[in-house]
Protein backbone atom coordinates (compact mmCIF):
# COMPACT_ATOMS: atom_id res chain seq x y z
CA UNK A 1 0.00 0.00 0.00
CA UNK A 2 1.48 3.61 -1.08
CA UNK A 3 1.50 6.33 1.28
CA UNK A 4 -1.22 8.93 1.02
CA UNK A 5 -0.42 12.33 -0.45
CA UNK A 6 -0.05 14.44 2.52
CA UNK A 7 -3.14 16.61 1.52
CA UNK A 8 -5.41 13.89 2.69
CA UNK A 9 -4.54 12.72 5.50
CA UNK A 10 -3.22 8.78 6.82
CA UNK A 11 -5.78 8.33 9.07
CA UNK A 12 -8.84 9.32 7.07
CA UNK A 13 -7.32 6.80 4.78
CA UNK A 14 -7.42 3.90 7.35
CA UNK A 15 -10.95 4.74 8.44
CA UNK A 16 -11.98 4.14 4.69
CA UNK A 17 -10.21 1.25 4.52
CA UNK A 18 -12.14 0.14 8.05
CA UNK A 19 -15.36 1.55 6.02
CA UNK A 20 -14.86 -1.25 3.07
CA UNK A 21 -13.83 -3.78 5.54
CA UNK A 22 -16.91 -3.29 8.02
CA UNK A 23 -18.86 -3.44 4.80
CA UNK A 24 -17.48 -7.14 3.24
CA UNK A 25 -17.69 -8.42 7.10
CA UNK A 26 -21.27 -7.35 7.11
CA UNK A 27 -21.72 -8.95 3.66
CA UNK A 28 -19.91 -12.45 4.83
CA UNK A 29 -22.25 -12.07 8.36
CA UNK A 30 -25.23 -12.18 6.25
CA UNK A 31 -24.00 -14.65 3.43
CA UNK A 32 -23.04 -16.82 6.91
CA UNK A 33 -26.40 -16.64 8.22
CA UNK A 34 -27.94 -17.78 5.06
CA UNK A 35 -25.91 -20.63 3.82
CA UNK A 36 -24.68 -21.54 7.50
CA UNK A 37 -27.76 -20.44 9.64
CA UNK A 38 -30.41 -21.47 6.87
CA UNK A 39 -31.86 -17.76 7.22
CA UNK A 40 -32.67 -17.00 3.52
CA UNK A 41 -33.07 -12.94 2.89
CA UNK A 42 -35.86 -11.02 1.29
CA UNK A 43 -36.06 -8.50 -1.22
CA UNK A 44 -35.03 -5.97 1.67
CA UNK A 45 -32.15 -7.81 3.22
CA UNK A 46 -30.94 -7.81 -0.49
CA UNK A 47 -30.88 -4.42 -1.08
CA UNK A 48 -29.13 -3.83 2.13
CA UNK A 49 -26.20 -6.03 0.54
CA UNK A 50 -25.82 -4.34 -2.61
CA UNK A 51 -25.80 -0.49 -0.15
CA UNK A 52 -23.20 -2.33 1.60
CA UNK A 53 -21.30 -3.26 -1.52
CA UNK A 54 -21.55 0.24 -3.33
CA UNK A 55 -20.41 1.77 0.28
CA UNK A 56 -17.70 -1.10 -0.03
CA UNK A 57 -16.54 0.56 -3.96
CA UNK A 58 -16.89 3.97 -2.61
CA UNK A 59 -14.51 3.77 0.31
CA UNK A 60 -11.90 1.55 -1.78
CA UNK A 61 -11.90 4.61 -4.74
CA UNK A 62 -12.15 7.18 -2.12
CA UNK A 63 -8.70 5.79 0.07
CA UNK A 64 -7.01 5.65 -3.31
CA UNK A 65 -7.89 9.28 -4.04
CA UNK A 66 -5.07 11.40 -3.40
CA UNK A 67 -6.95 14.82 -3.73
CA UNK A 68 -9.25 16.49 -1.04
CA UNK A 69 -12.14 17.69 -3.46
CA UNK A 70 -13.10 14.17 -4.45
CA UNK A 71 -12.31 12.55 -1.11
CA UNK A 72 -14.65 14.50 0.18
CA UNK A 73 -17.12 13.97 -2.26
CA UNK A 74 -16.75 10.15 -2.13
CA UNK A 75 -16.81 10.13 1.71
CA UNK A 76 -19.92 11.99 1.57
CA UNK A 77 -21.85 9.89 -0.84
CA UNK A 78 -20.61 6.82 0.95
CA UNK A 79 -22.57 8.69 3.95
CA UNK A 80 -25.79 9.32 1.94
CA UNK A 81 -25.33 5.95 1.20
CA UNK A 82 -25.49 4.97 4.72
CA UNK A 83 -28.50 6.92 5.01
CA UNK A 84 -30.55 5.06 2.35
CA UNK A 85 -29.18 1.88 4.72
CA UNK A 86 -30.47 3.02 7.68
CA UNK A 87 -34.07 4.03 6.12
CA UNK A 88 -34.21 0.24 3.85
CA UNK A 89 -33.23 -1.44 7.86
CA UNK A 90 -36.24 0.60 9.08
CA UNK A 91 -38.22 0.10 6.58
CA UNK A 92 -37.93 -3.76 6.52
CA UNK A 93 -38.41 -3.84 10.15
CA UNK A 94 -41.24 -1.57 10.82
CA UNK A 95 -43.38 -2.11 7.62
CA UNK A 96 -41.72 -4.90 5.06
CA UNK A 97 -41.51 -7.38 7.99
CA UNK A 98 -45.53 -7.29 8.40
CA UNK A 99 -46.28 -8.41 4.94
CA UNK A 100 -46.54 -11.78 3.71
CA UNK A 101 -45.14 -10.23 0.29
CA UNK A 102 -42.21 -8.33 -0.32
CA UNK A 103 -42.80 -8.93 -4.51
CA UNK A 104 -42.81 -5.35 -6.67
CA UNK A 105 -41.82 -3.31 -3.40
CA UNK A 106 -38.91 -0.40 -4.19
CA UNK A 107 -36.40 -3.35 -2.86
CA UNK A 108 -37.41 -5.85 -5.39
CA UNK A 109 -37.80 -3.50 -8.17
CA UNK A 110 -33.96 -2.01 -7.15
CA UNK A 111 -32.59 -5.50 -7.53
CA UNK A 112 -34.79 -6.72 -10.42
CA UNK A 113 -33.19 -3.34 -12.51
CA UNK A 114 -29.87 -4.25 -12.05
CA UNK A 115 -30.64 -7.73 -12.59
CA UNK A 116 -28.18 -8.65 -9.56
CA UNK A 117 -30.57 -11.79 -9.14
CA UNK A 118 -29.03 -12.85 -12.49
CA UNK A 119 -25.82 -11.89 -12.22
CA UNK A 120 -24.95 -13.48 -8.93
CA UNK A 121 -28.19 -15.46 -7.47
CA UNK A 122 -25.82 -17.43 -4.50
CA UNK A 123 -25.57 -13.20 -2.94
CA UNK A 124 -28.62 -11.45 -4.32
CA UNK A 125 -31.43 -13.71 -5.04
CA UNK A 126 -34.43 -12.98 -2.44
CA UNK A 127 -35.27 -16.60 -1.52
CA UNK A 128 -37.87 -15.50 1.48
CA UNK A 129 -40.86 -13.37 1.95
CA UNK A 130 -40.26 -10.18 4.13
CA UNK A 131 -41.99 -11.75 7.11
CA UNK A 132 -40.25 -15.06 7.25
CA UNK A 133 -36.80 -13.12 7.07
CA UNK A 134 -37.94 -11.27 9.73
CA UNK A 135 -36.04 -13.21 12.44
CA UNK A 136 -33.80 -12.17 15.59
CA UNK A 137 -30.05 -12.94 16.30
CA UNK A 138 -29.28 -12.84 20.42
CA UNK A 139 -32.63 -11.32 20.50
CA UNK A 140 -32.00 -8.17 18.53
CA UNK A 141 -33.97 -8.19 15.03
CA UNK A 142 -31.55 -8.96 12.11
CA UNK A 143 -32.48 -5.66 10.52
CA UNK A 144 -31.20 -3.91 13.79
CA UNK A 145 -27.92 -5.25 13.44
CA UNK A 146 -27.97 -3.69 10.17
CA UNK A 147 -29.12 -0.46 11.10
CA UNK A 148 -26.25 -0.01 13.64
CA UNK A 149 -24.11 -0.91 10.72
CA UNK A 150 -25.08 1.73 8.63
CA UNK A 151 -25.27 3.95 11.63
CA UNK A 152 -21.36 3.45 12.40
CA UNK A 153 -20.47 3.80 8.45
CA UNK A 154 -22.32 7.26 8.35
CA UNK A 155 -20.52 8.52 11.36
CA UNK A 156 -17.43 7.44 10.24
CA UNK A 157 -18.40 9.01 6.68
CA UNK A 158 -18.88 12.67 8.48
CA UNK A 159 -15.43 12.19 10.46
CA UNK A 160 -13.44 11.01 7.01
CA UNK A 161 -15.15 14.46 5.35
CA UNK A 162 -14.55 16.55 8.69
CA UNK A 163 -10.88 15.53 8.61
CA UNK A 164 -10.23 15.78 5.19
CA UNK A 165 -11.93 18.99 5.47
CA UNK A 166 -9.31 20.36 8.22
CA UNK A 167 -6.24 18.60 6.26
Amino acid sequence: MSAPAPRTGRHTTLLLWAMAGACLLALGLALLAQYVFDMPPCPWCVLQRLIFVVIAVVSVVAALVTSRTPRVGLASLAGLLSVSGIASAVYQHNVAAQTNSCNLTFADKVVGAFQLDSLLPSVFSATASCAEASVSVFGVPFAYWSLAMYVLLGVTAVAVVGRSRRN
